[in-house]
């Protein structure tokens, strides 16, 4: 029994331990790295999507309505 209470006093010094080192620690990690990650993520997708929409305007789209115009060609 005392080895119970011995090992579970261990566990909660060394969760105490990593609490307070988590707590006083000071790293770079803050609200100006999330913004910038989030900025360049919302810049990125905008370029992907700007590209799509410009590839399926020039490429895709006019190619497709002519197969298709084509297909109901019923004359010949």
């Amino acid at each position: 029994m005392k080895k119970f209470i011995k090992n579970i006093k261990s566990r909660c010094q060394r969760a105490a331990v990593s609490v307070q080192t988590a707590v006083a620690s000071k790293k770079a990690e803050g609200y100006v790295d999330s913004g910038v990650k989030i900025l360049i993520a919302v810049v990125i997708g905008a370029l992907l999507l700007a590209g799509l929409y410009a590839l399926f305007n020039t490429n895709i789209l006019p190619t497709l309505t002519t197969k298709i115009n084509s297909l109901f060609n019923y004359a010949g």
